[in-house]
């Protein structure tokens, strides 16, 4: 097993002049490959199936970087696999992931 740390990074805050996003700096369009977009309601277990995924991509060697929610820590907003030019996204707002 694996000692090294996790990535983990957050791409929107809360800032004296509103919140900030760097969401269009996820995954740029020339490098990906495969973008999935999770649309569902709060509790509907999108952070579930991220951190399940990216469970097991760790478990076959897989590198993921982890993109908390900066409102809810404990969420997730999206999940990379860099190797695999590849992530899995929260969709719903604030995100404004679309299609």
């Amino acid at each position: 097993m694996s000692t090294e740390p996790k990535v983990r990074y957050y791409l929107g805050a809360n800032a004296p002049g509103g919140f900030y996003s760097l969401y269009d700096q996820l995954l740029a369009p020339g490098e990906a490959e495969e973008v999935l977009i999770l649309k569902g309601g709060a509790g509907c277990g999108k952070s579930t199936l991220m951190r399940h995924v990216a469970a097991q991509a760790e478990a076959r060697g897989i590198p993921v970087e982890y993109i908390p929610c900066s409102g809810d820590p404990d969420s997730l907003d999206a999940i990379l696999l860099p190797d695999r030019r590849a992530a899995i996204v929260d969709g719903t707002a604030p995100h404004g992931t679309a299609p």
